[in-house]
């Protein structure tokens, strides 16, 4: 009998691995998709913020964003039938996670602007996939191996190429502003990677709209303690660019983000990131008119090469 179940088990043994493998895969998959979707949206962001930004200050128009966003997130998880209740004792992770992932990236990388280009802010916060590679290997265990590292390289010299053309200049007047757009890369990194070490246990899209909001919240009370805005008199231009921030970039590309990193190693979802600044440049270009330039191809390419190579790890 025992002979019979050990032939048994090794008979269906690589049927088993076999099954486990492919299902790792299509999750990878899966989890590189929800990324490239996210970045698409982040990315397509750009244009739709330059236009909201000529009609409403920054920090009103992520706040009242992020408060919309939210509101249609609940009203989502309502409707696939989750709960919406947060148990006492999570209230505190939940916190953390809203202000690291939401509050710290949307906030510091708006003010960062204020002393830098946004090109060189965009550069300095975009360094955030090596945080949090570093971040991820005592915290979680995912120790860098050269393919990582080769397509950290191979991302961060795309989005230099892309937006730091001019150099960062280090003077005293624009040291603020990079420790802003470092602190949020630090942050948003090392949000990820707790989500990654330590998931919240609540429903998908509940756990995105609570994280939403409440990150949402100091952005909205500054706007209302320091910007002066004008709703009333925005145009329909505007009031477009603030519905396509809040229902996709606050609102469907922080579920995907979120998917993504529960499918994936925190390092790789980081990289895939890079790609928002490569198409949002070129989604400003397209709406201006402009071609696509050498450094624009240049950029993506090596972007590109970047995620296949963290794609292939």
């Amino acid at each position: 009998m025992v002979t019979i179940s050990m032939n048994l088990a090794s008979r269906n043994c690589p049927e088993g691995i076999t099954t486990l493998l492919a299902a790792e895969t299509r999750s990878r998959l899966i989890g590189f998709v929800c990324v490239a979707f996210t970045a698409l949206g982040w990315g397509l962001n750009w244009p739709a913020t330059k236009f909201l930004l000529t009609e409403c200050p920054p920090l009103s128009a992520r706040g009242v964003s992020g408060v919309a966003a939210g509101l249609v997130l609940f009203a989502v998880a309502r409707f696939r039938g989750e709960t919406l209740v947060v148990p006492r004792h999570l209230w505190r992770r939940l916190t953390v996670a809203a202000l690291l992932n939401v509050s710290a990236w949307m906030g510091l990388t708006t003010a960062s602007m204020l002393w830098l280009p946004a090109g060189q802010a965009v550069t300095l916060a975009y360094t955030m996939p090596v945080w949090a590679t570093l971040l991820a290997w005592p915290m979680v265990g995912d120790r860098p191996n050269s393919r990582q590292i080769a397509a950290i390289v191979l991302g961060i010299c795309g989005v230099v190429i892309l937006v730091g053309g001019a150099g960062l200049s280090l003077d005293a007047s624009r040291r603020p502003g990079i420790a802003l757009a470092l602190s949020a890369a630090g942050l948003f990194a090392l949000g990820t990677v707790l989500a990654k070490r330590r998931p919240i246990p609540l429903p998908r899209v509940a756990l995105v709209a609570w994280q939403v909001s409440i990150g949402c919240i100091p952005l909205l009370l500054g706007g209302l303690l320091f910007e002066q805005t004008h709703f009333d008199a925005m145009p329909l231009i505007g009031w477009i660019a603030l519905a396509y921030t809040a229902l996709v970039s606050m609102g469907l590309c922080y579920v995907l983000w979120f998917a993504a990193v529960r499918r994936l190693k925190p390092s790789s979802a980081a990289i895939g990131t890079l790609l928002t600044p490569v198409l949002g440049v070129a989604a400003s270009s397209f709406a201006l008119g402009d071609p696509l330039t050498i450094r624009q191809a240049a950029s993506l390419a090596l972007v590109v090469a970047g995620i296949m190579c963290a794609i292939k790890n």
